[in-house]
């Protein structure tokens, strides 16, 4: 009779026997360096005349703006620079053209870290409305920006100090 129970026991509960297994994976990542951005130097146009055009040259580190991008050595980062079409004095109430030409942006590698006459291998002569992905490189996994431009300032443009901001993304 104790057979038979137990039998029919193991029939009666036929979900009481399973088969079961494990496994186990990983989650793995890669961290990168961050990216740093730096304005390092300001485009400086200094005093300008009215009604003559002033050029900031982007070889003029005095002049020429400067951006300086950090991160991890040869990898390739895409940039876009947001270039503004006016300056504008302290109370908005009078404008300055500034325009950029399709050679006014020179992109070097191999800089040390602080704005100084471009590397032998710079890729210059750029177009900061259209920057090429570049990958960072040189001394400190440094890339540089050098950004020049033109005001415009009419015949009758106001007396005052006029300003904008340059925006780099990467």
């Amino acid at each position: 009779r104790l057979i038979i129970g137990r039998a029919a026991l193991l029939i009666g509960a036929p979900g009481v026997l399973k088969a079961q297994d494990v496994a186990g994976g990983q989650a793995t990542a890669n961290v990168l360096a961050v990216l740093v951005v730096t304005a390092t130097h300001d485009l400086a146009f200094g005093d300008v005349l009215q009604g003559v055009p002033h050029v900031a040259d982007k070889a003029v580190i005095a002049d020429a703006g400067v951006f300086q991008i950090t991160g991890e050595g040869g990898s390739e980062i895409a940039m876009f620079l947001q270039l503004p079409d006016y300056l504008w004095n302290s109370t908005n109430t009078d404008r300055l053209v500034i325009a950029f030409s399709a050679t006014d942006a020179d992109i070097d590698t191999t800089a040390a870290g602080t704005p100084a006459v471009h590397g032998a291998g710079a890729i210059v002569d750029q177009d900061p409305h259209a920057l090429p992905e570049t990958a960072l490189g040189g001394a400190g996994n440094i890339l540089q920006i050098f950004l020049g431009g033109t005001v415009h300032p009419t015949v009758d443009q106001r007396a005052s100090a006029y300003s904008a901001d340059i925006i780099l993304t990467v």
